[in-house]
């Protein structure tokens, strides 16, 4: 059962971060837009989404689930630092769901990642 869950959770994450790409790879006016304001566009945009296009799959691996989740609190923690500095909470009349998908997303990779942790080789 407890595997189950972990898996689901791992699955819930993996699942907002690969969601996402269409918007940041097909240049999206709404992506474009947040990314202009940060003045990471393009590149950022579209190295953003490579990096949690990767941080989506290693969290569904067995062996590098440690590596995604800590990815994804990286990629999540400076989208979560960009909403609160540059961006605000709301974007383009979203009513702040952006800001809360990466919470959520941030949260359930930190429980991940606490969870996972004796798989970190540099904690043994």
């Amino acid at each position: 059962m407890k595997t189950k869950i972990l898996f689901t959770i791992r699955l819930i994450i993996a699942i907002i971060l690969i969601q996402t790409l269409r918007f940041k790879f097909t240049a999206h006016p709404d992506s474009v837009y947040i990314f202009q304001q940060v003045g990471l566009e393009p590149y950022g945009r579209i190295g953003i989404g490579v990096l949690e296009l990767i941080a989506g799959i290693l969290i569904l691996i067995p062996k590098t689930i440690w590596i995604g989740a800590s990815l994804t609190i990286g990629v999540i923690g400076g989208a979560i630092f960009m909403h609160l500095t540059k961006l605000g909470i709301e974007i383009n009349g979203d009513s702040g769901v952006l800001f809360t998908t990466a919470i959520v997303t941030f949260i359930l990779a930190a429980i991940v990642l606490f969870l996972y942790k004796k798989q970190i080789p540099f904690l043994k």
